[in-house]
């Protein structure tokens, strides 16, 4: 069975991404999914509010199943407050941070400061683009800062940051970084590159479901030059160390 710690379910689609994420589970023997809602690249308070919701509400349907990141802006002013209310409150297993801003700049700094007193990891998204790069879009050069600022902080750097030939560069001598596959048409090539610059321990199975094909994502660790034991840690076993879960 495997763990995919990267999921979404969109606003505004609730009863769609649902029904298609756990019609996933069951078809491809799923047994945890970890989920945040995510739309507009700036959302408001408002918006944030109810992205949250949606996650909360699919834990309780399904609880069995579903793990929910609290997702914050950090350009709101009530960011901070999010990200407690998600944790203590809610049950949330993490925050996740998209691109309202550089994981970097000093706004994330009290979000990140919160998620290590709870010792919960951030999942950043982090994509170099060789063109369209989106304002305030992080790559692994900002990870690998915030890194460097938070050795304590557990973060996660999404995509291979989009490109694996420079997000694993800039992330590869932090341990506390580290890094899903997700959303991205990576060859077997590029998992072998992953494996070599950060060790199987540091990589988390992640499909960006849905919108992304979580059977694309699992053949490429098939394809990889990878024992069946480090398959299984790639698949469930770190996510399980990572997150505390209990299944």
């Amino acid at each position: 069975m495997t763990i995919d710690m990267h999921t979404h379910v969109w606003g505004g689609r609730y009863e769609t991404h649902t029904r298609e994420l756990i019609a996933n589970c069951e078809r491809y023997d799923i047994a945890k999914i970890i989920v945040s809602g995510i739309a507009a690249q700036y959302p408001g308070e408002a918006e944030i509010e109810q992205h949250n919701r949606d996650v909360v509400r699919f834990r309780q349907e399904r609880p069995d199943l579903v793990e929910g990141y609290v997702y914050a802006n950090p350009r709101n002013a009530d960011a901070s407050r999010v990200v407690r209310s998600g944790i203590e409150d809610n049950g949330m297993i993490g925050l996740k941070l998209w691109i309202a801003t550089y994981c970097d700049d000093p706004l994330v700094y009290p979000l990140v400061e919160l998620c290590i007193e709870y010792d919960v990891p951030i999942l950043l998204h982090a994509f170099h683009k060789a063109v369209r790069q989106l304002p305030d879009e992080t790559t692994g050069v900002q990870v690998a800062n915030l890194a460097s600022r938070y050795p304590e902080a557990k973060l996660i750097m999404a995509h291979l940051g989009g490109n694996a030939y420079h997000g694993l560069k800039a992330i590869r001598d932090f341990p506390n970084v580290w890094t899903d596959f997700s959303g991205s048409l990576f060859g077997r090539e590029d998992i072998d590159y992953a494996v070599s610059q950060v060790g199987t321990d540091r990589i988390l199975f992640g499909s960006d479901m849905p919108g992304c094909s979580f059977i694309t994502n699992f053949a490429q660790v098939q394809e990889a030059d990878l024992t069946p034991q480090q398959k299984e840690d790639i698949y469930r076993n770190n996510a399980i160390r990572l997150f505390r879960l209990k299944l």
